[in-house]
């Protein structure tokens, strides 16, 4: 017994600790606020392959990375999926870097607070996972909320949505594929790495690169991005299999609390009713859909049909 409490404790720290690190980047990207935000996911890209390989060789994995690479080239299916990966992760990664540094801190928490409605939803439409009652009355109240927040705020909250739905997606094909999660990030960066070397090429060639031009500290800031991205989602891979599905659930709202709080308070984002009436809905909708397979809930779900 005491060692199984003392793995859920280990489990809940690393996943625990991922969910932190997402929930203050905002404080990192805002270091380099002065860098275009191309530069700055061209500069993230390569310096996570970077990172990553340094992690394989230390880890031992190196040799088996080589061998998954080698399968990988004798399965185009396998690989048509890892590219669709690497495309959704990095359209994620620039444009939550993008709305950081835009002053749309409040729209990317509003996103990742969404981000495991989408999942359901997509568990539900590709996977034909059922839901019950309550899952489906908690989609339903996330739907009401993006749609108030549409006409309230008025504008569409595009930034919420895809983050929602790229970081959702990029869920899906990765379960779809199940690697490693280690080696698997080491392929996703490998193959959007090339794209990220040549737009730094030809930043360097016309002079407006900011890497080893602007100042030591964000070319060091740049450096580290690397370690930033990926430390987490180590953090992540290693919790998530120490504890139960249902913990992970209400950990992860841990990473967009804390980046509303810093939007809010720390940045003065403006939280305006239009806000408070999607965020209420949203919040309904996630303490619905975490209690929605208790005993309690499942005894009082109303039947549908016969």
């Amino acid at each position: 017994m005491g060692r199984q409490i003392t793995k859920q404790t280990e489990g809940i720290l690393y996943a625990g600790g991922a969910y932190f690190i997402w929930g203050i980047l905002p404080l990192y990207w805002k270091l380099v606020q002065d860098v275009s935000a191309e530069e700055i996911l061209a500069q993230r890209v390569f310096w996570s392959f970077i990172f990553m390989v340094v992690v394989l060789l230390f880890t031992g994995k190196w040799g088996e990375f080589i061998t998954q690479c080698k399968k990988l080239l004798q399965h185009p299916k396998s690989f048509i999926m890892l590219t669709i990966a690497s495309l959704l992760i990095s359209i994620n990664w620039f444009l939550y870097i993008w709305a950081v540094n835009h002053n749309h801190i409040i729209e990317t928490s509003l996103g990742y607070y969404i981000n495991p409605l989408v999942s359901i939803l997509l568990g539900m439409v590709v996977l034909k996972e059922r839901l019950n009652v309550w899952q489906i009355v908690a989609v339903c109240l996330a739907a009401v909320g993006v749609a108030m927040m549409t006409l309230r705020y008025g504008a569409f909250p595009w930034i919420a949505l895809t983050l929602a739905f790229s970081f959702g997606l990029y869920g899906l094909v990765k379960k779809l594929i199940n690697f490693d999660a280690s080696i698997g990030l080491t392929f996703e960066t490998i193959v959007v790495t090339p794209f990220a070397l040549l737009y730094l090429i030809s930043l360097q060639m016309n002079g407006e690169i900011a890497f080893g031009t602007v100042s030591p500290s964000v070319t060091l800031l740049l450096i580290g991005a690397g370690a930033a991205t990926a430390v987490p989602l180590l953090y992540f891979a290693k919790g998530a299999k120490l504890i139960p599905l249902t913990l992970i659930g209400f950990l992860q709202y841990i990473a967009p609390t804390i980046s509303l709080c810093i939007g809010v308070f720390l940045y003065g984002e403006r939280f305006t009713s239009a806000h408070a009436v999607a965020f209420g809905f949203i919040w309904a909708a996630l303490l619905t859909f975490s209690f929605a397979k208790t005993k309690f809930m499942v005894k009082r779900q109303p039947r549908l049909g016969k």
